[in-house]
């Protein structure tokens, strides 16, 4: 005779284990049911293990609201975003990918290319909190520039501009 394990499998009685009879009906009388235990989220692998190495970590549910951005915190953001756009603009073209800030979390550097930044500042300015971040994986240091460096940067081909300009009005007129 041949018996179905609770996973559906088939096998002979007697091969290792208590059968399960093949029958038409629910869980429990015997028929695992297609589809019927499907999670969709992931199932947590250590829950309820006391060495669960994110026991210390919050759930996103229980965290506690934010208070939302000032309008002083929203102007900034909005600044910092259009401040990038010029940034991209000049310094995309020399090779530069993004820029480099120093986590006051974590003490390291970390390495955002433009889009990135870009979509943190949004998600900053649309939730009212910064995204999880973690260290870019193996960036090379040479192509990223910190915010002081871009600024300055953007300041010193805006002054050059500017005094080409007052250069060209005042001879035009001789």
């Amino acid at each position: 005779m041949v018996h179905r394990t609770q996973w559906g499998a088939r096998r002979p009685q007697g091969a290792g284990g208590p059968a399960v009879q093949a029958t038409t009906g629910d869980h429990a009388g015997g028929c695992w049911d297609y589809g019927g235990g499907v999670h969709e989220e992931p199932i947590d692998p250590f829950k309820g293990d006391p060495a669960d190495p994110s026991a210390g970590l919050s759930d996103p549910a229980e965290e506690v609201e934010l208070d939302p951005l000032t309008e002083v915190e929203r102007q900034d953001v909005l600044e910092d975003l259009a401040d990038l756009e010029i940034y991209q603009a000049l310094l995309g073209p020399v090779g530069v990918r993004g820029l480099v800030i120093e986590c006051e979390d974590c003490r390291e550097p970390h390495y955002f290319d433009w889009d990135l930044l870009r979509g943190n500042l949004r998600h900053l300015l649309n939730s009212g909190r910064p995204r999880v971040h973690e260290p870019a994986y193996d960036p090379d240091p040479d192509h990223y520039v910190t915010w002081e460096y871009a600024r300055g940067y953007a300041d010193g081909v805006h002054d050059t501009l500017t005094e080409a300009a007052e250069d060209n009005d005042g001879d035009g007129g001789s």
